[in-house]
């Protein structure tokens, strides 16, 4: 099963726009969806500060801000196996 890693925060309108449209997506699309609160780690802290929601899959940046659900279905239908 694929998994995406989602970036965000408590608090964060964006974020939670983002993670409610992925849960969504979950019951047409099979993958796991892993929220990272930036605040509970210093290095994601630092690394992402103002710049959340950031949807990634394994290393590579999918979104930011908005989903971008043409590349969430490029990655999704290229790398679920």
């Amino acid at each position: 099963m694929i998994t995406f890693i989602l970036y965000s925060r408590a608090g964060c309108h964006l974020c939670e726009d983002m993670q409610i449209h992925l849960s969504s997506l979950q019951n047409d699309y099979s993958f796991a969806l892993e929220v990272r609160d930036v605040d509970q780690d210093p290095e994601w802290a630092e690394k992402f500060n103002d710049k959340v929601p950031v949807l990634f899959w394994g290393d590579q940046e999918i979104c930011r801000y908005f989903l971008d659900l043409v590349k969430f279905k490029d990655i999704f239908l290229k790398n679920n196996t």
